[in-house]
């Protein structure tokens, strides 16, 4: 919540019942009323589409200060669109969609916040599309590696460390594809020696190398990041 107000950080704190999460488990499912938002206390959540054939399309994943849910403000009878499964266990809190959207209409300062956040949402998901559809799967790949850095990067002496563990099948849900096409273009990246990986937990050495390949546009951080 970097990127709103304080008045609106305290809307959301005064409306709100906690709830708490667990790994595995599902916050909701695509298809399910949408009767509440979540916002993110602890923990870290998957936010994702499936299609007819089961094949799923991670688009972000959500940790401490993120809201989710959001898009179906002022949407009678919304159903979710995406789901949530839980990566990490923590403590969300769930606020009310008409309560929300009743304090949001009383106050048009914090409607107008509401409004930009949420454009900035908007804006990191076409970025994502974009480099997905313009740049195939290998620029998919590399965005997301990008974007995993400036999350979740740890500065390190030979490198960032992308400091969440996943799998090689979970990196191939951000970019739509086969586990065995990542890990082919991962073992290529291996072996010119721009990552490596150690421990379940991706090291990036040569982040350059990845924006070059795919004619990196210099976004700003608040839009080239996974969540």
């Amino acid at each position: 919540m970097d990127h709103v107000s304080v008045e609106l950080r305290e809307l959301l704190a005064a409306i709100y019942r906690t709830i708490p999460i667990k790994k595995g488990t599902y916050l909701f499912q695509e298809g399910e009323k949408a009767d509440e938002l979540y916002y993110i206390q602890s923990g870290k959540i998957q936010i994702s589409k499936t299609n007819m054939d089961g094949q799923e399309l991670t688009l972000r994943i959500c940790s401490q200060g993120d809201l989710i849910g959001e898009l179906t403000l002022f949407c009678p009878g919304a159903r979710y669109m995406l789901t949530a499964k839980v990566l990490e266990d923590g403590v969300v809190s769930a606020i009310k969609r008409e309560t929300l959207e009743q304090e949001l209409a009383n106050n048009p300062k914090l409607a107008i916040e509401f409004m930009k956040w949420m454009s900035l949402h908007f804006r990191k998901t076409q970025t994502k599309f974009r480099d997905l559809i313009l740049h195939g799967k290998k620029g998919a790949l590399y965005s997301t590696l990008i974007r995993l850095c400036n999350s979740y990067g740890v500065m390190k002496e030979d490198g960032i460390l992308i400091d969440v563990p996943l799998t090689n099948q979970e990196l191939a849900n951000f970019c739509g594809t086969a586990r065995e096409v990542v890990n082919r273009m991962l073992g290529d990246l291996r072996k010119k020696g721009v990552i490596s990986v150690q421990k379940g937990k991706i090291r990036v050495h040569d982040l350059q190398y990845l924006r070059d390949e795919i004619a990196c546009e210099g976004c700003p951080p608040e839009l080239c990041s996974i969540d």
